[in-house]
């Protein structure tokens, strides 16, 4: 099957029980194979890397149900890097290319004044902000994906709202102890999307 959403990484849970984890074709297969109908009505398959349920409609074949996924708006398909623009003047073989900065007189004679010159430094503060940048988002991402799954499956839960507030204190020694007497599965999963949620920059 061409250009299939299949991977995507999901969970699926019956009730409040873990049933499968895998690629979505892979969910979609074993729950195909080993789910009766009446079953479904308590199925609910989750995005690993969103923590927000997969909408799926299990009438027909295995195909059938993979065609009508593949076909959705907004489902992922395989990308393809930008192409890289035309070089301009600079270390060509070393993959620099020079372009223009404007500064303060003050911010040229800081940057001149730092050892390796300005280029080194800029290059530095560069990939310094690209990093504390991306543990941010690291954060975030897993933040919202453990607030979706959380608010589908443990809405009702004793102390989810005092989980919810630890989640995005963050505090994490909190958040674990509100959520250590819920459903083993549930809980479990929770902390696996959570796993980048306290992560310090």
């Amino acid at each position: 099957m061409q250009d299939s959403p299949v991977e995507i990484n999901c969970t699926a849970f019956v009730g409040r029980k873990h049933f499968v984890k895998g690629t979505l074709q892979h969910v979609v297969k074993v729950i195909k194979e080993n789910l009766e109908e009446n079953t479904l009505v308590d199925l609910l398959v989750f995005d690993d890397s969103t923590g927000k349920p997969i909408d799926i409609d299990f009438r027909g074949s295995l195909e059938d149900v993979l065609d009508r996924l593949n076909s959705k708006p907004g489902r992922i398909k395989d990308t393809k890097e930008n192409e890289q623009p035309a070089r301009r003047a600079g270390r060509p073989k070393l993959g620099v290319v020079s372009g223009e900065v404007t500064l303060l007189p003050r911010q040229w004679d800081w940057l001149k004044a730092q050892p390796g010159g300005a280029s080194v430094t800029l290059r530095k503060l560069i990939d310094e902000a690209r990093r504390s940048g991306e543990n941010g988002n690291k954060v975030r991402v897993a933040q919202e994906a453990t607030y979706h799954f959380m608010t589908a499956m443990a809405g009702d839960f004793p102390q989810y709202e005092e989980a919810l507030r630890a989640l995005y204190a963050p505090n994490e020694n909190r958040f674990y102890e509100s959520i250590d007497d819920w459903t083993p599965d549930i809980r479990d999963y929770i902390k696996s999307l959570s796993s980048n949620a306290f992560t310090q920059e």
